[in-house]
């Protein structure tokens, strides 16, 4: 990922973003309903990690440097998006009428219900990885600033389509199980880790990277994969948590009733 045309607008509407949000979160509490505080943190922390991945210094060679960019701004920055709920902000402040129609139609189109279906977007997003480093699209968008524009933009989406897709926090078409979610999750984390492997061996068609950089980098790549990985196993592990908590509780009311309600 190198600094391409879109880095600059990506990075100023990310900081837009965070400031959105925080105002819509505060105008929601100032009339009396409940949003977390611990969202709107959470939503800043992504929107920081972005802004980082595209603006900010990375150490290390120009290797490693992508693979610290690439971390935060395909991975940990959609994850932690993700998981502040925006959609379901956005849709708490809205007043019934047009505008909140327009965006539940766009959530519940068959378009976005694709997008959304986990298997689709891991394909997207881990597919898109495999193309870009396995192929010669690193060296084209190294020598053109348009299609390494193109490339940050696109990462992002994905990282978010899919950490959107897998979490499944906001209100979107279809219901996807935790077994479908998980098993594509992990599917995944495979991917990316052989990925990963990979480069440890051998860089991008077309680059010259140094060993010890590209080394440096792929293990980057493999062990902050895995960690942004295990922080979206961990809100799956809740969600299935809450259900069953959810479940055993329906079934206690219905054991405590007396016989012949039921």
């Amino acid at each position: 990922m190198t600094a391409g045309p879109v880095a600059a607008p990506l990075a100023l509407a990310c900081v837009l973003a965070a400031v959105v949000y925080t105002a819509v979160a505060a105008r929601l509490r100032r009339r009396g309903d409940a949003w977390p505080w611990r969202r709107d943190a959470v939503f800043a922390v992504g929107c920081a990690a972005v802004v980082w991945g595209l603006a900010g210094p990375v150490p290390g060679g120009p290797f490693t440097a992508h693979a610290g960019r690439h971390l935060l701004v395909a991975m940990a920055g959609p994850a932690l998006l993700a998981t502040a709920r925006p959609l379901t902000l956005v849709l708490r402040l809205l007043p019934p009428g047009g505008p909140r129609r327009g965006l539940l139609r766009v959530a519940h189109s068959p378009a976005a219900g694709w997008l959304l279906f986990p298997p689709v977007a891991a394909a997207v997003d881990v597919g898109g990885l495999w193309l870009l480093y396995r192929t010669g699209l690193w060296a084209a968008a190294h020598r053109n600033p348009l299609p390494g524009g193109l490339l940050e933009l696109h990462m992002l989406l994905a990282g978010l389509l899919f950490a959107m897709a897998v979490c499944r926090l906001d209100p979107v078409r279809g219901r996807c199980g935790l077994p479908l979610r998980a098993v594509t999750l992990l599917a995944a984390g495979a991917a990316h880790a052989v990925l990963a492997k990979s480069l440890y061996v051998a860089g991008p068609p077309g680059t010259a990277f140094t060993a010890a950089d590209l080394r440096a980098g792929a293990q980057l790549m493999y062990y902050g994969g895995d960690a942004v990985e295990m922080f979206l196993a961990l809100v799956l592990a809740v969600q299935w948590y809450a259900a069953t908590g959810r479940r055993r509780a329906r079934q206690a009311a219905r054991e405590a009733l007396p016989a012949g309600v039921h």
